[in-house]
């Protein structure tokens, strides 16, 4: 039976909620460092060459396959997002900024807003602390602006009601491609160097 691997990720508190309410099924992250594909010749990464003189889905397939840095199908992420950790109990009630004070027990009181909380960034999250445990369903890589809307729905982001109509001018045909690129960019992302990123689509899965 082959090995389960678990792997750390880092997530948005707006992608924490997309993700726990069921909008999110895949994170696209850049190829560090950048691929070269040839047509027909294979993709040149870190030194090796990836399915030389073979099919070139093949190769892409292959190529995802063995270099994912975040696994492959059947792997698990566990979810590092900005937390704290607030009460006086031991270890303390863990908090995270995405849903508070929802995530708090419902008996609690005084509750601070969350700007008065030492909020943790999520890289400094334990796995012991991780609320959330994902299932990678499929790998593979692709450019950036190669999206589509449905995808772009995938990746947790819903176009305002107002502009969901055919009947309005600017309409959702607009509003995915211009949300997607606000995000990448919101993240250090430069859109118009349209890079490979790989695509890791998942499920959520009982921790």
């Amino acid at each position: 039976m082959p090995e389960i691997k678990e792997r750390p990720i880092s997530f948005s508190a707006p992608m924490v909620r997309a993700i726990l309410e069921g909008r999110k099924t895949v994170t696209r992250r850049a190829v560090n460092p950048q691929p070269v594909l040839t047509e027909g010749s294979g993709i040149s990464w870190k030194g090796h060459l990836f399915g030389c003189g073979s099919d070139d889905r093949e190769t892409a397939r292959n190529f995802s396959k063995h270099c994912c840095p975040f696994g492959k199908p059947g792997d698990r992420l566990w979810v590092r997002e900005t937390w704290a950790r607030a009460g006086n109990g031991d270890p303390g009630y863990l908090t995270y900024r995405a849903t508070y004070p929802a995530c708090l027990p419902p008996d609690l009181e005084n509750i601070p807003p969350a700007t008065d909380i030492r909020w943790k960034p999520s890289i400094h999250m334990f796995r012991r602390d991780s609320r959330i445990l994902l299932e990678i369903t499929d790998v593979r890589v692709e450019r950036l602006q190669d999206i589509s809307r449905s995808d772009i729905r995938a990746e947790g982001l819903e176009c305002p009601a107002e502009l969901a109509s055919d009947d309005v001018t600017p309409n959702y045909r607009d509003w995915y491609p211009a949300a997607w690129r606000e995000l990448w960019e919101s993240t250090g992302g430069n859109w118009d160097a349209n890079p490979w990123v790989w695509v890791v689509e998942f499920k959520k899965v009982t921790p």
